[in-house]
């Protein structure tokens, strides 16, 4: 499986907001906890919608908890 180009501060942010446990975050934006689990290893990048429900539940912005890698073939139309 290909690694995802979205990278996310999820755990860390969760350690920075009182230790806020999966199962409360999970709780918060309406989803399981397997799926926080699963954004936070990389495993799922979340929808646009969960994503800003993450962000709301932290007081941030999206890009704050996400962040899109850019690779050569985006940066130039898809060419080499």
């Amino acid at each position: 499986m290909a690694e995802s180009p979205i990278s996310n501060k999820v755990r860390e942010m969760r350690f920075h907001s009182g230790e806020m446990t999966q199962q409360e975050l999970a709780e918060k934006v309406g989803v399981t906890r397997q799926t926080i689990v699963a954004i936070e290893k990389q495993r799922y990048s979340p929808s646009l919608e969960l994503a800003f429900r993450i962000a709301r539940a932290f007081a941030c912005g999206v890009e704050d908890v996400f962040q899109f890698e850019n690779d050569s073939d985006m940066t130039n139309g898809g060419t080499k």
